[in-house]
């Protein structure tokens, strides 16, 4: 009949989406399965499945002789024997690999699950970006970089000679460079592909500098290429030197994109034994110091848990529990969100995100350290570990 659209019905509508959705999903989990068919180590790695043996083409992060860590004996422990049961059994329901519980100036509770042990290593996704804004601070102070106000195109000659010239190191360390950076299925190129620095240094601007927080995986990869550029060794070297073997008596290792080109994931992918995080989590505790030594400067570590200005919960590469959020988005182009189903039970709470079950959680006013590592897990609560422990110290 004239004048007549014939429309589709509801049912017909729904069944057209859900063959787009489904050929969406096909693709993906081809890239994927091409993915891990190439590289299945750095795959699993991407999914947060657990693994072994072979990790790909790393470097190694040496530790050194350190202060022993102070363990308290049953005797001597601050936390009830109710709240460690409680701890432990939290952390079987969340699939934990390790708990670790630091407080009062020992190490109260230290717990494995299954076949992992104190040895044991797992991936800890961006638990490195932490590390990586106190190693920056060690370069300010050794004059490798001028001033956290620098532009990174000092350094970055990639940088020199257009609009990212204004991006500063300041900027780059709060998430808020401006820089563009890679959606999904891009994304999974720069993760687990041969093309880091390519990607890397293709991104253009997305926003003026200063303007606009994106939590992103460039800013910390290209300070990471910084640092390697300014100081002349590799990024592991440096890494080892300056800060890992005067901190840890463990090893690390950092993943390289190719035995090759040896550009290292300074984004993700630092991995050594829960005992060795939970040291970097107490130089929180110590202003940067390990036992009579200075490791990172104390006024930096006071930067770092400084809230920035684009977001109260966010330092220098370093998450805060300033101001509650029930979804903390990453940034404007993913849905990827992390839950909080309560405000923190401590006013200064610091993290270290490694997404999906993967946390440092220190808090000076309580004297407390938490570690805990294990598989990636997008129902993650971040207020269900630490408001356990600080409740039942009667925080």
């Amino acid at each position: 009949m004239a004048g007549v659209i014939d429309t589709p019905d509801t049912a017909t509508m729904l069944r057209f989406l859900k063959r787009i959705a489904l050929g969406l999903l096909a693709l993906i989990a081809l890239a994927l399965l091409g993915a891990f068919i190439a590289k299945p180590v750095m795959t699993t790695r991407l999914l947060g499945l657990p693994f072994g043996g072979s990790q790909g083409p790393t470097d190694l992060v040496r530790g050194g002789p350190v202060p022993a860590l102070v363990i308290a004996s049953e005797a001597e422990r601050t936390l009830s024997p109710d709240l460690i049961a409680q701890a432990i059994q939290t952390g079987a329901e969340i699939d934990a690999y390790s708990l670790l519980i630091w407080q009062g100036g020992a190490l109260q509770l230290e717990h494995y699950y299954g076949e992992h042990d104190a040895q044991s290593i797992a991936p800890t996704q961006s638990m490195h970006k932490s590390v990586l804004a106190m190693l920056v601070g060690i370069a300010i102070e050794q004059g490798l970089i001028g001033s956290v106000d620098d532009p990174a195109a000092n350094y970055i000659e990639e940088w020199a000679g257009d609009e990212r010239r204004h991006i500063t190191i300041r900027q780059m360390l709060q998430q808020a460079s401006g820089i563009d950076f890679p959606a999904f299925p891009a994304v999974i190129d720069m993760t687990i592909g041969d093309r880091l620095a390519q990607i890397t240094f293709e991104q253009g601007v997305l926003a003026p500098p200063g303007t606009q927080f994106d939590y992103t995986n460039i800013n910390p990869e290209v300070l990471g290429i910084l640092l390697e550029r300014v100081s002349g060794s590799s990024y592991a070297d440096y890494l080892s030197e300056s800060l890992w073997r005067h901190v840890s008596d463990d090893d690390a290792t950092v993943l390289l994109d190719t035995e090759t080109t040896r550009t290292p994931r300074t984004f993700c992918c630092l991995d050594s034994t829960a005992r060795a995080w939970l040291r970097i989590g107490l130089l929180h505790l110590n202003h940067g110091r390990v036992g009579d030594r200075q490791i990172v400067p104390e006024q930096w570590m006071k930067d770092i848990v400084t809230p920035s200005a684009l977001n109260p919960n966010y330092g220098y590469l370093t998450w805060l529990g300033t101001t509650y959020q029930k979804e903390r988005r990453y940034n404007r182009k993913s849905a990827a969100a992390a839950f909080h189903s309560e405000p923190f039970a401590a006013p200064d709470v610091i993290y270290f995100d490694g997404f999906g079950g993967q946390r440092v959680y220190i808090v000076p006013s309580k004297q407390l350290v938490i570690v805990t590592t294990g598989p990636l897990r997008q129902d993650w609560d971040d207020a269900l570990l630490p408001n356990l422990v600080i409740r039942g110290m009667g925080g």
